[in-house]
């Protein structure tokens, strides 16, 4: 039996990411459409879920909160602060609250919502296909059973991996959250490098699209380093080998750690941002510019820590 079985979902926002997990929980039958409700504030938005999916769609975050057992966070960082307000003190115990809001740390959510029982969660965009990757922390009030109902609830959009430390929350924003604008970024270059060559732009398309695609499974599958995999197909004096040595000359691994900095800095002004907003971090500071974020994180590695649980 479900986690989720005779529970009641309410999705806070309704967009790409909420309809991707209404989706994966309809397409998985762990709830029926009657155990959904959904907040949109456009009536088209809400005739289309509800003409889509046959869930419950209501104009007011309130109204589908009120009687949720699991209530999904998703709008944008900038309504957080409002919507928040609208929900915080109307929150019982043992309502789960999931966040998919980026940037907004458990302290913001806990006390803008006057709430506990919190998860804060990264998901990426090949969740909307149910290919993603969700990392998530729940705060120490969660319970098992709420923890099992948020596993249930993530692994609709693809493969979850829960966190000990929510540091690590913040570090796979900037990894596996960010990843894919890299991925496709690189996609794109092989694409027009390929054009370039002579190649027609739709069969660029299919050769860059089938490698990268291919060359994941092949990763996956066979478990080995990535060091290894290139080596395989890196002859000494060959094709592999020169176009590497220009890829290490334009110091591509340099440029994508200082991306990955640069997401995971950030992520962390996002979050103290909001904390700013809600008078959180009053007297705190960052004399380093880059050392100790306003919520106590660490823009370095974390001592090593067992990551899930």
């Amino acid at each position: 039996m479900s986690p989720l079985s005779n529970r009641t979902v309410a999705t806070i926002g309704s967009g790409v990411m909420a309809e991707a997990i209404i989706a994966g929980l309809l397409r998985g039958k762990l709830v029926g459409p009657q155990q959904i409700v959904g907040s949109e504030p456009r009536a088209d938005r809400r005739e289309e879920l509800a003409s889509q999916y046959g869930v419950r769609m209501v104009a007011s975050n309130l109204d589908a909160a009120v009687d949720a057992d699991v209530i999904l966070l998703s709008v944008k960082p900038q309504t957080l602060t409002k919507v928040g307000h609208e929900l915080g003190g109307h929150l019982r115990p043992n309502q789960l609250v999931v966040s998919i809001v980026a940037g907004a740390n458990c302290k913001v959510l806990t006390n803008l919502l006057e709430h506990r029982e919190v998860v804060r969660s990264m998901p990426n965009t090949p969740a909307q296909i149910g290919r993603g990757i969700t990392v998530w922390y729940a705060t120490p009030e969660v319970s098992e059973l709420q923890c099992d109902q948020a596993r249930v609830l993530l692994r609709a959009l693809g493969t979850d991996l829960q966190v000990e430390d929510e540091r690590f929350v913040e570090m796979a924003t900037a990894v596996s959250g960010t990843g894919p604008a890299y991925v496709f970024l690189v996609m794109e270059a092989l694409i027009d490098a390929a054009v370039h060559l002579g190649f027609p732009r739709h069969v660029a398309h299919d050769l860059v699209i089938e490698t990268l695609e291919g060359s994941t499974a092949f990763a996956k599958a066979t478990a080995q380093h990535p060091a290894v995999l290139r080596n395989m197909v890196t002859s000494p004096g060959g094709t592999s080998a020169a176009a590497i040595h220009e890829l290490e000359s334009g110091r591509l691994r340099t440029v994508l750690s200082e991306a990955v900095w640069a997401s995971y800095r950030r992520t962390l002004e996002l979050g103290a941002d909001l904390e700013k907003g809600l008078g959180l971090n009053e007297g705190a500071s960052d004399e380093s510019g880059t050392g100790r974020a306003s919520n106590g994180a660490r823009s370095t590695a974390p001592a090593e820590r067992r990551i899930g649980r």
